[in-house]
């Protein structure tokens, strides 16, 4: 009881945890992101190497084949659907190792919290528009 009324006349203990974790956590890897070349054209080729490193079955991609008069990838195929379900991601970095073009890295956004269930399941769309710029780095 004596710790409980000397803390409440004390001042403010509240930390800004904002910038108290950035720093600490700068080297984390946070949620996936699909990384495009030029602003219509993809990285992802389409091969499934990442869906196939995940160890938990979090992505989802489904291929189909690019149109040489309007290419959406520099490969002969593109990823009509990819989708990461963040409630299975473990954020292991294994499809970001996996991916011979460098198509999906993992970001440093890690505030994930979402209202519903849907919000966790990010789709193509969502994954190339970050929520900040130039947070992409490959880790080495």
């Amino acid at each position: 009881m004596g710790m409980t009324l000397k803390g409440l006349f004390s001042g403010t203990l509240t930390v800004q945890y904002r910038g108290a974790t950035r720093c600490r956590l700068s080297a984390l890897p946070g949620a996936p992101r699909v990384a495009a070349i030029r602003e219509r054209i993809e990285r992802c080729i389409g091969c499934c190497l990442c869906e196939a490193a995940c160890p938990t079955g979090a992505i989802h991609v489904e291929a189909a084949e690019n149109d040489p008069a309007h290419p959406v990838s520099p490969g002969e195929r593109y990823a009509s659907v990819y989708e990461v379900n963040l409630m299975r991601c473990v954020f292991c970095g294994d499809c970001e190792t996996a991916c011979p073009v460098e198509a999906i890295v993992l970001g440093h956004d890690f505030e994930l919290a979402v209202y519903n269930r849907d919000g966790f399941l990010l789709t193509k769309e969502t994954l190339l528009k970050p929520t900040r710029p130039n947070v992409i780095v490959r880790a080495e």
